[in-house]
């Protein structure tokens, strides 16, 4: 899907992801759109080729991404592509240099409590959920993370979607959608969800059906535990990435101090689609062809 910003920035590289903006802001508008890279496949990676269209229209690599916007390399200086024309000389934005990652349930999804399903939005800090063996616990800190849909956001942002049932009767009661590193609980194991993708029952999003901007939302508990979201069994988070990818991030220092680690539950975790056991991988698949 072609993306069209109202102007930009000149910028300086300052290392680590860091540029410094050296002129003011240029309202000149450009599009760039995914037909450079060879692909053609609505996601530009760093590093690819966009197709800029300002006037003329010209290949350019994609340096890095800032969330709304690029950072396009033009031979000897870097343009920073954007919206927000509010910026400063001598601001500093930050690109994102890491691969991405996301935590975990979409908004909208239902989180058991003891007085009844609630949107996992509407969760805070001190609120009581159930687990899936029916005790209260405390939610300890909410994470969010808001995602720009548009050509520079990896397909990885994107949800799984776990129909209605397709793990068991009921379970999920409802279409689920979550990350596909999340961990969903079947036959007494950690399941990533992009690891029970089957196509049919369980499927990965297109970035194409997501609306421009969406939240995802992650529940941490005291301990690494499993919750009931749709009604089935799922993961808590446990930090294998710190919490700083997180929007709040910033809330989280201000309540705890700093990272806290969280031992991980004792229970077995099957991370990728070749791993999953054989006969869980058919009673998936029997779902999907029912």
């Amino acid at each position: 899907m072609p993306e069209t910003f109202n102007g930009f920035y000149e910028v300086i590289d300052l290392g680590g992801g860091a540029f410094q903006i050296t002129g003011a802001y240029n309202p000149s508008s450009s599009t760039f759109s995914d037909t450079s890279d060879g692909t053609n496949d609505g996601f530009v990676a760093i590093g690819d080729q966009v197709t800029v269209t300002a006037g003329a229209s010209f290949p350019e690599p994609l340096t890095g991404i800032v969330p709304g916007a690029g950072l396009i390399s033009f031979s000897d200086k870097f343009l920073y592509t954007t919206n927000d024309a509010s910026l400063n000389i001598g601001d500093v934005v930050n690109i994102d240099q890491t691969a991405p990652y996301t935590f975990c349930f979409l908004e909208g999804t239902l989180v058991s409590t003891p007085n009844g399903e609630i949107a996992v939005e509407e969760l805070r800090s001190g609120d009581q959920i159930l687990t899936a063996s029916g005790k209260t616990v405390p939610v300890k800190w909410m994470g969010h993370q808001t995602i720009h849909n548009n050509i520079f956001t990896s397909p990885a942002r994107a949800p799984v979607c776990i129909s209605a049932g397709a793990l068991g009767d009921g379970l999920p009661h409802s279409d689920l959608f979550l990350t596909a590193e999340h961990g969903m609980i079947l036959d007494g194991l950690v399941i990533n969800a992009g690891a029970m993708i089957n196509g049919e029952t369980i499927r990965a999003v297109p970035m194409a059906e997501m609306p421009k901007v969406f939240v995802y939302y992650h529940v941490e508990t005291e301990d690494h535990d499993v919750i009931l979201a749709n009604g089935a069994p799922a993961e808590t988070f446990i930090d294998y990435n710190e919490r700083r990818s997180f929007d709040n991030y910033d809330e989280y220092l201000t309540l705890f101090g700093e990272e806290r680690p969280i031992q991980e539950m004792n229970m077995p975790r099957v991370s990728a689609a070749r791993l999953l056991p054989p006969a869980i991988k058919a009673r998936l698949n029997t779902r999907a062809a029912a």
